[in-house]
């Protein structure tokens, strides 16, 4: 039986947070995915974080105060259903082994609502929809008591524990062994979702039963594509190959890209790019330390690619100018990091509260992603050879005490450890 003593902390941690009020939490919904089939289910992270209960249409309530507890309201166990769609734990023991002090059938909530929360303020999460679930009539005469949950578990969300980082290095090893196998399979006519499967499957392997993401697998100019998921073309010789894949281990996310040439050796354009983009991403993963601002390694990895790109004549002016005119987003658009954790983009502020141009602090405990990218779409304004090369490398990075801990480091990125693996495999 696993333990679920670390959802109950948290909701205990919780509870003195909110004094004498009351923190509810609903789990999502089924969703239909064709007629009478579903998409399989996944419990909301805020939920999942605070309960770690696996059932859809669940509610918590938890109290604060002096005499704090936590309920939950599920599914009351039906032999006919469980026929048809597997176990449900009822109230007795979902109470029992996720450690809550009282439990109901879910159909007992519209009339115990008023009795438990009566003259209480009440804590919900700015996406909480007050529907059938919740007795809407109820909420909305008294709506004056609603207040923001997410201030509250943002923050603690946002620092992860021993027990949480586990789970993402694991999540991490996982994925990285993914990276290994598919650049092992690469060579020139394999199409993109060969690889993809090959990818799913290692995950699969390795215990992720889930991938974080829908995996970009992009060869060539796709790769210049933020967000491709088609997955569908033919690589060809000469291509580069940028494949953002990561999984879930117990919800928790791993997110890493790497990029490599299909044919085993990158041409010297590519080679270019590539170690310009490689160079930003080690110099800005080194500004990761508490103490630092959240926006360090981002300033640290564009300094560097702005000037790479004007060394390699694809930018003109001088580095002041390119920067000043965001002449750059042409190329790199987007931002270096996110917060990783329950959600592949995690939940936490990125600025102060009190000043939103000032980003906010790394403290130990936080985990971010680590991805500068260069994408050179065909321009009469850059030379030919840097057509359509798209590059980024991504990198999970937990912030420890002392400095910062890669927890992706396990998936090859210099270019002499990705020439010597890609295409090995006979399969």
């Amino acid at each position: 039986m696993k333990s679920y003593k670390e959802f109950k902390n948290r909701r205990d941690r919780l509870a003195t947070r909110i004094g004498d009020s009351v923190a509810i939490v609903v789990n999502a919904k089924e969703s239909i995915r064709n007629k009478d089939c579903h998409y399989p289910f996944r419990s909301d992270s805020t939920f999942h974080y605070l309960s770690g209960f696996p059932e859809p249409e669940t509610v918590v309530m938890i109290f604060g105060g002096k005499n704090p507890k936590s309920i939950i309201f599920c599914q009351p166990k039906d032999e006919l259903k469980e026929v048809w769609n597997g176990f449900i734990y009822g109230p007795k023991q979902a109470s029992k082994e996720f450690l809550f002090d009282e439990a109901y059938p879910l159909t007992e909530i519209h009339k115990l609502i008023p009795k438990f929360l009566k003259s209480k303020r009440i804590f919900l999460l700015p996406s909480s929809k007050i529907d059938n679930i919740l007795s809407p009539k109820w909420f909305e005469e008294n709506n004056k008591l609603r207040e923001d949950l997410s201030e509250i578990l943002d923050g603690m969300r946002v620092v992860k524990n021993g027990f949480e980082v586990n789970l993402m290095r694991e999540s991490a090893d996982i994925a990285a062994n993914a990276h290994i196998h598919a650049m092992k399979l690469t060579r020139p006519h394999k199409y993109e979702y060969e690889i993809e499967g090959e990818i799913l499957n290692q995950f699969f392997k390795g215990g992720a039963r889930n991938p974080a993401y829908s995996s970009i697998v992009a060869s060539g100019a796709n790769g210049c594509t933020l967000h491709y998921v088609e997955n569908d073309s033919q690589m060809k010789d000469g291509d580069l190959l940028l494949i953002d894949a990561g999984c879930e281990i117990g919800s928790y996310a791993s997110d890493i890209t790497r990029t490599f040439p299909v044919s085993g050796k990158f041409s010297s354009a590519q080679k270019a790019v590539y170690q310009l983009v490689l160079c930003a991403q080690k110099a800005a993963i080194e500004k990761v330390k508490a103490g630092n601002f959240f926006d360090d390694p981002h300033k640290e990895a564009l300094k560097i690619i702005i000037n790479g790109l004007i060394d390699l004549g694809i930018l003109i002016g001088s580095s002041d100018e390119v920067y000043e005119k965001e002449l750059y987003k042409e190329f790199f658009m987007h931002r270096t990091s996110h917060w990783l954790g329950l959600d592949v983009h995690d939940v936490g502020k990125y600025s102060s509260k009190n000043n939103p141009s000032v980003a906010v602090k790394f403290t130990e405990g936080n985990v971010l992603t680590i991805e500068p990218g260069c994408y050179i779409r065909p321009s009469d304004n850059v030379p030919k050879e840097f057509w359509g090369i798209g590059v980024r490398i991504e990198d999970d990075v937990l912030v420890t005490a002392d400095g910062h801990d890669v927890l992706s480091k396990n998936a090859p990125k210099e270019i002499h450890e990705l020439e010597a693996i890609i295409g090995t495999s006979s399969a």
